[in-house]
């Protein structure tokens, strides 16, 4: 079914204008002459309405108290506000009551489309996820609507309702922890969840922490202790960077799994537990155990049930909704407005590639919510990696979807480096690699027809 679009304006041409571009990009449009038509077509329409785009100043009802009866009555659907430059000011604050996104007149047909686009996908991807979450186990705290998470929470689900043992692997920075304690909470475990970093222990205490030692194990033990697998009995043991547990202490690991017992350093003891292990690495666990750093028999133990954690460029359809989940935290935490992203931005967020996954995105997002001096979050306040990855990536992007030739989209990168040198064209000239004269004459040679009056 087509997406059905309501716009609110009281300019007859605007009104035409935009329920044309609209319509030429197949989505279905109904149109109100003010505010108080769009009431009547927002109660008619009911649950077949996905977005509504509203002009500010109307007469009887305006845009902004359109948009409060809107979020009251139907929160879910993404309202965009379109606005004059003397308006910008209400059209922010808006934005700040819940207004997905504003325009400023002038725009590009592109710009509308684009915007259009974002703001349909992110309520889509809201209602897709609000459903997994009801129809699934799995914490809200894992945030992801894409195939590979629905495939994820489905294997998160199947992990919780098993006893077995669980090897999460994944590159570093994919939240391979917030799985396990996805499947540790959907299970019927009463105990607590101990994670346990193998990495950040020495190799010369990993047996003691594990395990436990008497008063006497060793010069300095001046009283008995328990182990963190005892910690986690009854509940789950989560061993991170399982790869880098030293070799010494495998075989009694193995052996704790295999028996469900533990026996503490310097005891002739064997204490019973009933612990579940859940193991994460981001290392190649088999080319450990062909080239000797890694026990054959562990492995198998640990690999019971295997969970793959997709990297975040596999989930890009998942960028969006992660960058709104980071700012609503970043801005909570200190106390600030709710800041939105634009669309530039996050055209660059979203085909970054992200190498170090959904961590390195939650940093990039702070330091945007720092550098951030409106209610955008622009494309220079972004990390200097995100937007030099970013841009090329976004621009092709955009270019293929819309079916530019190259002239159009050399086009689209000579007026975007312009934009971003302020218009200045020596400096712009600079950074293209040409000169000035070169510059002019491809200047003059662009249109601006598609320009929205």
């Amino acid at each position: 079914m087509r997406e059905r679009i309501l716009i609110a304006e009281d300019n007859a041409d605007m009104r035409e204008l935009l329920q044309d571009v609209l319509d030429e990009a197949g989505y279905e449009v109904i149109v109100a002459a003010d505010g108080r038509q769009a009431q009547v077509q927002i109660e008619r329409e009911r649950e077949m309405l996905d977005l509504v785009i509203t002009d500010v100043r109307m007469p009887g009802i305006t845009g902004d108290e359109l948009l409060t009866q809107i979020r009251a009555r139907r929160a879910e659907v993404p309202v965009i506000v379109i606005t004059a430059f003397g308006s910008v000011e209400q059209a922010v604050e808006m934005v700040k009551a819940g207004a997905f996104q504003y325009l400023t007149k002038p725009f590009k047909n592109s710009e509308l489309l684009n915007v259009v686009t974002q703001a349909l996908n992110s309520s889509q991807t809201q209602r897709t996820q609000a459903r997994l979450r009801r129809e699934s186990d799995v914490p809200a705290r894992i945030i992801g609507a894409s195939r590979p998470m629905r495939a994820l929470f489905d294997q998160i689900t199947i992990a919780a309702r098993s006893i077995g043992t669980v090897l999460i692997t994944g590159e570093s920075g994919t939240g391979k922890e917030l799985v396990a304690r996805a499947i540790h909470e959907a299970s019927a475990r009463t105990g607590a969840f101990v994670p346990v970093n193998c990495a950040a222990i020495p190799a010369e205490l990993m047996e003691s922490e594990l395990f436990g030692h008497t008063g006497t194990a060793f010069t300095g033990a001046k009283q008995a202790r328990k182990g963190l697998i005892e910690a986690a009995d009854n509940g789950t043991l989560f061993l991170d960077e399982i790869g880098e547990m030293p070799i010494a202490v495998q075989p009694k690991l193995l052996r704790a799994l295999q028996d469900k017992t533990v026996r503490p350093v310097g005891s002739n003891t064997e204490r019973p537990i009933n612990v579940r292990v859940i193991a994460a690495t981001n290392r190649n666990l088999e080319q450990d155990v062909s080239e000797g750093r890694f026990r054959e028999d562990l492995f198998w133990r640990l690999n019971v049930i295997h969970l793959q954690v997709p990297a975040l460029r596999e989930r890009a359809y998942d960028v969006p909704l992660l960058v709104e989940h980071f700012i609503a935290k970043v801005c909570a935490a200190t106390g600030g407005q709710a800041l939105d992203v634009s669309p530039e931005a996050l055209a660059m967020l979203t085909t970054y590639s992200w190498p170090g996954n959904v961590r390195e995105l939650e940093n990039a997002i702070e330091r945007a919510v720092a550098f951030a001096s409106g209610a955008n979050i622009l494309a220079d306040d972004l990390p200097a990696r995100v937007r030099s990855g970013g841009e090329v990536s976004s621009l092709l992007l955009r270019s293929s979807e819309q079916h530019l030739t190259l002239r159009e989209i050399e086009r689209e990168y000579i007026l975007e480096i312009l934009r971003r040198a302020g218009g200045n064209k020596t400096k712009t000239a600079q950074m293209l690699g040409l000169d000035r004269k070169t510059l002019y004459r491809k200047l003059e040679e662009y249109h601006t027809e598609d320009s929205v009056p």
